[in-house]
């Protein structure tokens, strides 16, 4: 893709990164994020443009409020970074297809996801119904009814397959192993990826938080950690190197 369609997809993840942020933080709580004006978390202060443009601002502040000089939450800043570069990566791997919006979808729901789970613990309901009902459009659009029909079947299975493993592991370590928000998460999944696919999601998810798991348990005796990032990047990283059931197969025969 041209240099300057990737330029134009990081600066559109900059945006909305920071709006993704706000969603993040203000839906759990249930506060009005698209007509209510931001504001300073430390003065409450209205913020004006100038103070929220991504990246520039927070550099041109010095990381600080320009009304009460308190220091500014850099989480906004990570997140519209983060995002920028993968709404440029979703561009330059997909190009102009329905599986760039697939993509995109993908890491917005990572964005928005990953500020509300670690911030609150909370995967909120409200995200997992608008992203499903963004890829089931996309898949209709992309295959027609018989095809997102299949892709709804496979978020059923990926659904039935998370909750066994809860009950599971509820059983094995007598108390509750995984949210609710993680379980429903996977019917969204299973709209993006096949089941067997998704299986491979759900154990490279594991991977990246055992050891996070482990060092929070040992530093802070954490025993709850946020499993939804975790698998969303997961979820990030296989959809965007394109592993596919035959390429799962074929690995498996080589065993």
């Amino acid at each position: 893709m041209n240099i300057l369609y990737l330029i134009i997809f990081f600066i559109l993840g900059l945006h909305m990164g920071s709006f993704f942020t706000v969603v993040g933080l203000r839906l759990p709580n249930h506060e009005n994020f698209l007509n209510s004006r931001s504001y300073c978390d430390k003065c409450h202060h209205k913020l004006t443009l100038l103070d929220m443009v991504p990246l520039i601002s927070f550099a041109f502040l010095k990381g600080r409020c320009r009304y009460c000089k308190g220091k500014i939450d850099s989480l906004s800043t990570y997140m519209e970074f983060f995002t920028g570069v993968l709404f440029a990566l979703a561009a330059h791997v997909f190009g102009f297809s329905y599986e760039l919006l697939i993509a995109l979808g993908i890491v917005s729901m990572l964005s928005i996801i990953s500020v509300s789970d670690l911030t609150y613990y909370v995967i909120p309901d409200e995200v997992l119904i608008f992203f499903s009902g963004y890829f089931i459009i996309i898949r209709t659009l992309q295959g027609g009814v018989l095809h997102a029909t299949m892709f709804i079947l496979s978020g059923a299975v990926m659904f039935i397959i998370m909750y066994g493993i809860m009950l599971l592991g509820n059983f094995l370590f007598k108390k509750e192993t995984l949210g609710g928000g993680d379980i429903k998460m996977m019917f969204t999944f299973g709209l993006v990826v096949h089941p067997l696919i998704g299986l491979i999601v759900i154990f490279v998810g594991s991977l990246l938080a055992l050891p996070v798991s482990l060092f929070l348990l040992w530093k802070r005796h954490e025993k709850l950690v946020p499993f939804g990032p975790f698998l969303l990047i997961s979820l990030t990283c296989i959809y965007f190197t394109d592993i596919d059931v035959p390429t799962i197969i074929n690995f498996i025969k080589l065993l």
